[in-house]
Formats: structure tokens, sequence, C-alpha cells
């Protein structure tokens, strides 16, 4: 019997694998550093210090999980449908259009409170748009979603550029980027939050989009395991062909599961859009569409899983920054080294270590 198809217990699925993993990845970063003549415990110090040490850092941390939370949470929802979305790096970029408009549009007339809703809704519906036209020709072409959703990528970034080069660009400036927001097209900082732990926020642009992609994995837990949609992306996801047979439509819920996954993607922009930046620029995706990939891979496909492995990449991204600045040594390229041994051992090799946990549970476990 193959060991793939051995049950495990849920914390040695879910807890103890993921963590051993990780370990592993660590450990073989820190080989790499010391490979270069760097001690790989002070470089762990200074990781771990410059992500959690004071809140700013906390704060800068939570910031960057904030937008790895939405793109985790866009791919997961794909998954469970068996749709491979990595197409979230340019539904993020357009939903940040979405959420600038609004923005742009009430900022004048009305608190951030009153912006914060519409601009949820034009950044979802920006996204899912965005995610439709690759939904469709999935369900009804057949064309392959990988195909289509990394196109869409390479599609938005020049429409984007276009856009913001030629149409919302401030009158008079080089920059191509929208005008500042006024305060009502801002998110507020959760400096309270940081202030209630007896520390500071800072500089660090931690906002209330971390408080709604909460929300958000609350209620795509919701949507996955206790209503009828949820259980029918399920059962897609896991066999097409039974799903089809049980009568439940392939192309209606594929298109479904692709403008949630989409409209989630999208809503990543309200973080840097109107939380940090205050404005429409270029780039502000940044990659974390394709970390969502991992983030997800992380987490198993489950919003608690994807919060604990934002957080991880968030620690990542904020301490490999003090970690660059304490050893010069240790470059950005370095940093993007040890994330990328996190993806391999924790994503890639998922079940690497499975056949020796299998065969471990099975000579002591029932005993």
């Amino acid at each position: 019997m193959s060991t793939a198809s051995v049950p495990l217990p849920n914390w040695i699925n879910y807890g103890l694998i993921p963590l051993i993993n990780l370990l592993l990845a660590f450990l073989v970063s820190g080989l790499v550093i010391w490979f270069i003549g760097q001690n790989p415990f002070d470089a762990f110090v200074s990781l771990v210090q410059g992500a959690l040490g004071n809140g700013e850092s906390i704060s800068f941390t939570l910031f960057y999980a904030t937008s790895f939370i939405f793109t985790g949470l866009s791919v997961a929802v794909a998954i469970h449908a068996g749709l491979f979305n990595i197409g979230s790096e340019g539904q993020a970029y357009i939903g940040g259009l979405g959420a600038a408009l609004v923005a742009l549009s009430l900022d004048r007339y009305v608190p951030w409170y009153v912006t914060m809703p519409f601009a949820m809704i034009g950044a979802a519906l920006f996204g899912a748009a965005w995610a439709f036209i690759p939904a469709w020709m999935q369900a009804k072409r057949g064309s392959h979603i990988v195909i289509t959703t990394i196109m869409f990528n390479f599609i938005g970034a020049p429409l984007m550029v276009f856009l913001l080069s030629h149409v919302l660009i401030v009158p008079g400036k080089q920059a191509a980027e929208s005008r500042t927001f006024l305060e009502g097209g801002q998110l507020p900082k959760l400096d309270w939050l940081i202030n209630i732990f007896g520390s500071s926020i800072g500089a660090a642009p931690l906002n209330v989009s971390f408080l709604i992609a909460l929300v958000m994995c609350f209620l795509v837990w919701l949507l996955i395991w206790r209503t009828k949609l949820g259980y029918e992306m399920r059962t897609l996801g896991l066999s097409p062909t039974a799903a089809i047979y049980a009568g439940i439509p392939y192309a209606r819920t594929v298109i479904i599961a692709m403008l949630i996954s989409g409209g989630l993607a999208g809503m990543m922009a309200l973080n840097p859009v109107m939380g940090a930046q205050a404005r429409l620029g270029v780039e502000f995706v940044a990659g974390a569409g394709f970390v969502g990939i991992a983030v997800s891979l992380m987490g198993r496909n489950h919003p608690f899983g994807i919060i604990l492995a934002a957080i991880l990449f968030g620690i990542l991204y904020q301490g490999g920054d003090s970690v660059s600045f304490d050893m010069p040594e240790i470059n950005r390229d370095m940093i993007a080294m040890i994330q990328g041994l996190v993806i391999l051992f924790v994503g890639a090799l998922e079940y690497m270590l499975r056949p020796t946990f299998v065969r471990l549970y099975q000579l002591f476990g029932r005993a």
C-alpha cells in the first residue's frame, strides 16, 4: 500500500510534518550562511529581533502578513475547486485600480469608514473581473487555468502602467502614480492595537486591512466547510468526474470559485494602496501574489494555517531586512534564497518525510 493513502492523525499531518520541514529549511539555510563565513546563530537572532523585537517590528511583520493572507486565501479557494490560480498577482494589481477609483471619488466627501466598504467592493469586483476570462476559458473551452492566469498577469502589468502614466497621473508630475488620497480615502493605522500591549507602532503602516483579512479568513472557512457551494467546490476539486456525475454544474462552480478567488486577491490592494501608500502606484503588489501560493500550500489551504504561514513569511520579509542591515555579507539575494528554501521544503517537498512518519506511526503510534 502506498504511504500516501495511509491516514495519519491531524497533529502529524498539519503540525509535526510542516514544522520539521521548516526546521530542515532553516538548517540548510544555516549551513549556507556558515559556508560563506558567517555565524548562523547570529543571523537567526538578527532575523527574530528584526521581525519581533519591538512593537514597530511586529507591526511591519503583520503588515506584510496582511497582504499574504489575502493572496493565500485567493489561491486556497481555487485549489479547493481543483484550480491552480497563479494569477493572484495580476488580480491584486487590477483590484488596486478598483480601490483607488473609489478612494479618489469619495475621499473629499466622506470619512474613511464610509469609503472603506465601497473600496472593498471595488477591489473585489475588479479582481474578480480580471479572473473571469480565465475562469470562463477553463469552464467553457478547456483552456488550462495556469496558462491563462499567467498570461493575465503580464497583461495586467502594462495596462496599469498605461493607466497610471496617461490617465491617473497628476498633471505636471513625472511619477506614474495617482494623487495622494485625502484622509477620507486612507485606512487608519492600528496603533491602538499595538498600544494595548504596551508598545508603539512607530513608522509601520499596519492598518485596518489586517482586521479585514482576519474576517475574510473566517468567511472563507464558512464558505468552504459550512455551505453547499463549498461542498460542491471541494467535491469538484477531489474528483471532477464524480462531481459531474452527482449533478454538480462544472462550469458554474469553476467560474464562481475563480470569481471568489480573484475578489480575495483584489482585496489585497487595500493594504498597500489605501493603508501604506495612500495612492495608487506602479508595482505595489511586489510579488505578494506569488508568495500567496507558498502561503496557501504551507497552510494546507486552510484559513488558520494560512494565517500562520503568512506571519512566517512576514517574519522572513521584515527580519530579512534586519539581517541584511546587521550582516552586510548576507545580502537580499541570500534572504530570497532562505525564503526559497522554506518554499521548497514546506511546499514542493511537502510529503518528503511522510513515508518515514507513516512507518514510525505504524510501528509505535498504534501501540
